[in-house]
């Protein structure tokens, strides 16, 4: 079993920065597949960008590519989403994700992920 908690979230005007965070327990952390989620209010969760176990492939939604890096650190058993350049359609709660394959088949695919934390909302006002 895999436990995941979110953290970071808040509210940031248009054009700001926020750092999520995600702390992995219950498996070693450096064996998971990672990925961040979200879903705003209406609509189905969306991938947001994915990584491997070792950091060393990275996935990226269309929407963020440019803007939001992933990111591990291993020894610390946490994941991180650096936001940038934030815009209001980023508004939406944000979720963690793990899979024990050390790389999935399919990296935006929820299905993947078996595990995931209970979300962190980040509001972007205009």
């Amino acid at each position: 079993q895999v436990q995941l908690v979110e953290s970071g979230g808040g509210l940031v005007q248009a054009g700001g920065s926020l750092r999520l965070s995600c702390i992995a327990s219950g498996r070693t952390f450096s064996t998971l597949s990672m990925a961040w989620f979200r879903q705003a209010p209406g609509k189905e969760r969306a991938s947001v960008a994915a990584i491997n176990s070792i950091g060393t492939n990275t996935y990226y939604a269309d929407s963020v590519r440019g803007r939001f890096t992933i990111f591990r650190d291993n020894a610390k058993n946490t994941l991180y989403l650096q936001m940038n350049s934030l815009k209001p359609e980023d508004t939406a709660v944000y979720y963690c994700a793990a899979s024990i394959v050390s790389g999935v088949y399919n990296p935006s695919r929820a299905y993947e992920y078996p595990y995931w934390g209970q979300g962190t909302q980040v509001t972007v006002s205009s």
